[in-house]
């Protein structure tokens, strides 16, 4: 009888693995991402739904195999090959330590892509792992967003100052806005010299290409000169920079760039382009200005309006830059004093 209740026993245990298998396996199917299961050696003896969607690889095609057999042929993102090699599986089935690692197997149709891969060790009741399991997720979306936001932020990088990319990177994470706040910057005006006139002399697209000629030359000097341009104002524009160095910089190198553009325009019978650039040191009001639908990122304050100020005395070709931004500079860049210059809106003038 004792025999016959063993027997009993056994059979039931066999049913109730079975069973549990069968719960397991149904589980597994189930889940979304690939999942797939190896003996010691490393060889298949599960194979999910969800990694036959992701590999276009059957259990049929895969199971009694490993997955360096012609298979899935995992590398590294150096290009390393892990499967003939030392490979996290093996090594969390050797040593029962969990492993994570972002890989590139290759799918039946030939193409690699990338996976978030999670292995861990299955152990007998004494702890000893006889066999690991894998989880691996496609994250090609992940990784193509990714790229696209690196290659976004590196070409905004190319446009604004590391102050503001910084700034607006911050309110990006943090999901709120730009705090208004003080800090000491330089501003940069420029204006074209009897722009009016020019305008009603000339034709529309006349007027156009040249403001775009000016505007481009100004652009493309101030990003490389670490500023930004706050705002382009009919024929003038605003650039702002956080390094009274690199406003004076930008000003000279767009004095010379002007100069080079007139030369093209005399030879081709055009008139010649002057601008007036003054700039100021000082105090600015930094923040988002405008409407719950239109909102700019700007600097306020009198030093902006001196800034503007300056310019409108400074005399044509010429840059004109305050005792406040002199003060500044670390190199000596040949300026002359000026003298006192009378400010609309100010009880004291501005040295220059």
């Amino acid at each position: 009888m004792a025999d016959k209740g063993k027997m009993v026993n056994e059979q039931e245990e066999r049913e109730r693995s079975a069973l549990l298998n069968q719960r397991v396996r149904w589980i597994l199917d189930s889940i979304f991402d690939g999942v797939y299961i190896t003996d010691r050696r490393r060889r298949i003896v599960f194979w999910n739904k969800g990694a036959e969607r992701l590999t276009g690889f059957s259990p049929q095609e895969v199971q009694g195999r490993w997955c360096g057999d012609n298979l899935l042929n995992h590398i590294d993102a150096e290009g390393n090959l892990l499967c003939t090699g030392r490979c996290p599986l093996e090594n969390t089935i050797e040593t029962g330590e969990p492993a994570q690692a972002k890989v590139y197997p290759r799918a039946k149709d030939g193409t690699r892509f990338p996976v978030y891969t999670h292995i861990g060790a299955i152990k007998d009741s004494d702890g000893r792992p006889i066999a690991g399991i894998e989880v691996f997720r496609d994250v090609t979306s992940e990784e193509q967003y990714r790229q696209l936001q690196e290659k976004f932020q590196a070409l905004i990088r190319k446009y604004v100052s590391e102050g503001t990319y910084e700034e607006v990177l911050e309110q990006v994470n943090s999901g709120e806005g730009t705090e208004a706040r003080q800090c000491d910057m330089t501003v940069l005006f420029l204006d074209i010299v009897s722009f009016t006139t020019f305008a009603e002399s000339n034709s529309p697209e006349e007027v156009s290409q040249l403001l775009n000629e000016v505007f481009g030359i100004c652009e493309v000097i101030t990003s490389e000169a670490h500023g930004d341009i706050d705002k382009f104002i009919g024929d003038a524009v605003m650039a702002t920079f956080f390094d009274a160095d690199d406003a004076v910089s930008a000003a000279m190198k767009i004095i010379d760039a002007l100069a080079r553009l007139n030369e093209t325009r005399v030879e081709v019978g055009k008139d010649p382009v002057q601008v007036r650039i003054g700039l100021n040191s000082g105090p600015v009001i930094r923040g988002e200005i405008g409407t719950q639908k239109r909102r700019d990122l700007t600097v306020l304050g009198d030093t902006v309006n001196v800034a503007s100020r300056i310019q409108e005395t400074a005399n044509p070709e010429s840059i004109l830059i305050s005792e406040a931004t002199l003060a500044r500079l670390t190199r000596d860049y040949g300026f002359r004093e000026r003298g006192s210059v009378k400010v609309k809106g100010r009880t004291q003038p501005v040295v220059t």
